[in-house]
């Protein structure tokens, strides 16, 4: 049995109500007050698609074999890097071994569906005992325009296997279309969109029916044996006349979340996906559908082992704070220019021969652990940390990621280069041992306490416009039962 063994989405911690922007923006177009419905999903300034897919990926990978994955697909519209594997930049923060097959899927907005299909095919080929496939975006639409209001950033992931499976893969059908509905040239940082009417009559109207018809008379199914159809399609008239021309029945049709987080991009059919299966039961038939330069259609079966995984998508989703100011989104998204004072001017981005030696500590956290006295320390050292030990080279490889701490002591700087002014950064005990000075992110001042139990979240450390690359590191995140 081939199919999926474990699935997650994350929704970021900020979430922006449309009314907010609307209010910001609306006199350049009043037309837009017909989006300002409900709330959107907003990256932290630390956040870009790669720290979104780390974090879906590790949820994903919550109750898998790390050891057992062997390939790993990211999806993204919105890659960082534009020459450097986005997804290498993965694998050590997701703590899977240097012995694995990685690949960016990009340029379309159904490249999540086809890393899917690709990871798919090579389990059911025995090319890959296990594969990871992600998928996250962080697209902009310019200010005061119908995209800013209805794009959405979050991610989701899924690992392909043959084991454990909680959805069955039942077969798929794709159609490949140069449909420029949405565009970006190599230099743009804007979506660019055609006319709504023709992207919706010609694009979605025809492309959709098209994949899941193609996918019944494949599989021999009927509409009326799937329990869900799980499509993006943001126009309401749209997706009642989709399921009309298909013979769906309302039930059917799964909500696209558009008023909790907005349409996300390359992961949007993944997420919606992954609040199906967290809805499903045994024996359901759910089809997946994505739309972009064509469509891809899967069909899933759901097993008994679907009560095995937990509902992270949900729990991220319902896991929010409010963020009431527009100027501060325009800022972290570098819409908008601000003084930062001259401390941001500091040169210091991380040399990649320096990266490449400290990598696993960087990327992984990982430290070190004495095989003598069994003493863990951050970052590994030549002499353990021990007093009573002091053992010369017994260290072992000692991952601090899925480590839970304690804030020990912890500092507000509104003198330091931030985009989130203060800056909030201090001391963390390591439960099991170990102690390291980190920032602290999703979260406000008032909200931080000493002893209060924090987790390890992957961000983005810097930005340096002059090489146009991003660093990365670990942050600590204030548990928010403790909030």
């Amino acid at each position: 049995m081939i199919g999926i063994c474990s699935y997650s989405g994350y929704i970021p911690r900020y979430r922006l109500n449309r009314g907010v922007i609307y209010g910001a923006m609306g006199w350049m177009n009043p037309a837009t007050i017909a989006l300002a419905r409900g709330e959107k999903a907003v990256a932290n300034f630390d956040e870009d698609s790669i720290t979104l897919g780390v974090a879906a990926g590790n949820l994903a990978l919550q109750n898998v074999d790390r050891s057992s994955v062997e390939s790993v697909y990211f999806a993204s519209t919105t890659l960082p890097y534009k020459e450097r594997l986005n997804a290498a930049i993965m694998v050590p923060a997701l703590g899977l071994k240097d012995q694995v097959r990685a690949a960016d899927f990009t340029a379309s907005l159904k490249c999540g569906t086809t890393a899917l299909l690709t990871a798919l095919d090579g389990v059911k080929e025995g090319n890959s005992a296990k594969t990871l496939v992600t998928a996250a975006d962080c697209r902009l639409g310019k200010p005061g325009s119908p995209q800013e209001m209805l794009f959405g950033d979050a991610s989701a992931a899924v690992v392909v296997g043959s084991e454990n499976v909680v959805a069955e893969y039942k077969g798929s059908y794709s159609v490949t279309y140069d449909f420029g509905d949405h565009f970006r040239g190599v230099n743009s940082k804007y979506d660019n969109q055609w006319e709504d009417r023709w992207i919706r009559d010609l694009g979605f109207d025809q492309f959709i029916p098209e994949a899941v018809n193609g996918l019944l008379e494949k599989t021999g199914m009927q509409i009326g044996d799937f329990s869900k159809v799980i499509y993006p399609c943001i126009y309401a008239a749209a997706r009642r006349g989709i399921a009309k021309k298909l013979g769906m029945i309302p039930e059917m049709d799964q909500d696209n979340m558009q008023l909790e987080v907005g349409e996300t991009g390359t992961p949007h059919s993944l997420i919606m996906l992954a609040k199906a299966l967290e809805d499903a039961k045994p024996g359901d038939k759910l089809m997946v559908v994505s739309f972009g330069s064509g469509c891809d259609a899967i069909c899933f079966e759901v097993t008994d082992n679907i009560t095995k995984i937990p509902a992270t998508l949900s729990a991220t989703l319902a896991s929010k704070a409010d963020l009431d100011n527009y100027n501060k989104m325009l800022v972290w998204r570098d819409i908008m220019p601000a003084d930062f004072g001259k401390r941001k001017e500091v040169d210091h981005w991380t040399r990649y021969s320096a990266m490449w030696r400290n990598r696993m500590l960087v990327l992984g956290l990982v430290g070190g652990k004495c095989s003598k006295c069994g003493t863990a320390q951050i970052p590994a050292a030549d002499i353990c940390v021990n007093p009573d030990c002091g053992a010369v080279n017994t260290m072992e490889p000692y991952p601090y990621a899925d480590k839970k701490g304690k804030i020990s002591s912890f500092t507000g700087d509104n003198l330091a280069a931030s985009v989130d002014p203060p800056a909030i950064y201090g001391q963390v005990d390591f439960e099991g041992g170990g102690k390291f000075m980190f920032d602290f992110t999703d979260c406000k001042l008032d909200e931080v306490a000493t002893e209060m139990t924090v987790t390890m979240s992957f961000r983005r450390k810097y930005y340096d416009e002059k090489r146009d690359i991003s660093g990365y590191f670990w942050k600590a995140v204030p548990a928010k039962e403790d909030n």
